[in-house]
């Protein structure tokens, strides 16, 4: 199910171009392996000083880079996607089961 419930919403402007759903960090740009993150985009920045909203408690949706069952932790691939946690900071609990890449689904943001 595609929905989401933000409790604290960010403006953050962008490294680069960032596609809708990924995780962020606070500088801007994409969050990749084993980095912390402000939040989740919640639509695509186009290029580089574009203004950006980032659910940063709360739920939000997000794009998946691998499969995952609901109630896993998560952390970042090299492109901000959603995948298993495995070292690092934990950026979300996932509420729903990921099939695989490209998916879009649920999670609780954690801060990090």
């Amino acid at each position: 199910m595609r929905q989401s419930q933000p409790i604290l919403l960010l403006t953050l402007i962008a490294a680069a171009a960032i596609a809708e759903f990924r995780f962020i960090t606070a500088a801007g740009a994409v969050s990749g392996i084993g980095d912390h993150s402000a939040g989740v985009t919640q639509f695509a920045a186009d290029a580089a000083g574009d203004a950006v909203p980032v659910a940063a408690l709360g739920t939000s949706v997000v794009e998946t880079g691998d499969a995952f069952a609901a109630d896993v932790l998560l952390e970042a691939d090299a492109d901000g996607k959603a995948i298993p946690f495995v070292a690092g900071p934990a950026l979300a609990r996932s509420l729903e089961v990921s099939g695989g890449a490209g998916e879009f689904v649920e999670v609780i943001l954690l801060p990090n």
